[in-house]
């Protein structure tokens, strides 16, 4: 039985093919070298950003062709996200798992039409849940036809720019679906603290996953970027990609 660590990486949006291939190459080679099989993300569109002015991505039809130009070329299996529900019939034809924001987690038609697709399903815990509340965003899931179910924790919300991770919420949504993952770097944001936008402190996000781990996550998601401080999103959470191996040895080696 293979009881290796789900690990997903990529930058937090498609800014560009250069970006998408220097990302998916250092993929390949931790793939390569360490012996595991890495994910890769990233948003065609953030649709739910601080500001109007923010980038946003591509769009659908430009970043799915995007993505999948990355999957033929380097053998990476995908995971984005959708934010509405036709987005979903779509994003099943090239990605291997659909994931649902986290702010969108009750949405019961994004969820159904992301069942529907066939694809695994990764549903991000709200702001606003316990990890036991999350039964319910799968059993909709489930009972729209989804085969894999995945829970992902990033933390809590309670105002004042800042996130609170409670990682007893791990243990209690493993006894909901087998596979849950620590959200490293989303957790580490301060979401609107950063003058229109969302900030974060990264040095925490090697704990956040090392804690987690301790309390039997069995999945870890990095955004990472080769420069993260020159990022389009998520700047100040995102975890170099120089660091991502050695954190991802960390996690696989008992």
């Amino acid at each position: 039985m293979n009881t290796q660590p789900k690990i997903i990486a990529g930058p937090c949006v498609i800014e560009s093919a250069e970006l998408l291939d220097t990302v998916a190459r250092t993929l390949v080679d931790i793939n390569s070298r360490l012996g595991v099989d890495i994910i890769f993300k990233a948003s065609f569109d953030k649709a739910n950003r601080t500001s109007i002015r923010s980038f946003r991505g591509p769009g659908i039809d430009k970043g799915l062709e995007m993505l999948a130009d990355i999957k033929s070329r380097y053998g990476l299996k995908l995971l984005t996200d959708i934010h509405e529900s036709w987005q979903a019939e779509h994003t099943g034809q090239v990605v291997d798992v659909i994931q649902i924001p986290a702010f969108l987690c009750r949405q019961t038609d994004l969820l159904v039409a992301a069942a529907k697709t066939g694809r695994t399903v990764n549903v991000k815990k709200a702001q606003f849940l316990s990890g036991n509340d999350m039964r319910y965003p799968v059993e909709k899931a489930r009972e729209s036809g989804a085969a894999d179910v995945w829970l992902t924790e990033r933390g809590n919300i309670y105002g004042y720019n800042n996130l609170v991770v409670d990682f007893r919420n791990i243990p209690d949504m493993k006894e909901i679906t087998p596979t849950v993952v620590m959200d490293c770097t989303h957790s580490v944001q301060r979401p609107g603290g950063a003058d229109g936008k969302t900030g974060g402190d990264r040095r925490f996000v090697p704990m956040m996953a090392m804690a987690a781990k301790a309390f039997g996550a069995n999945g870890y998601f990095f955004e990472v970027h080769p420069d993260p401080d020159k990022g389009l999103s998520d700047a100040a959470n995102m975890l170099r990609l120089d660091d991502l191996e050695d954190l991802v040895r960390k996690l696989i080696t008992d």
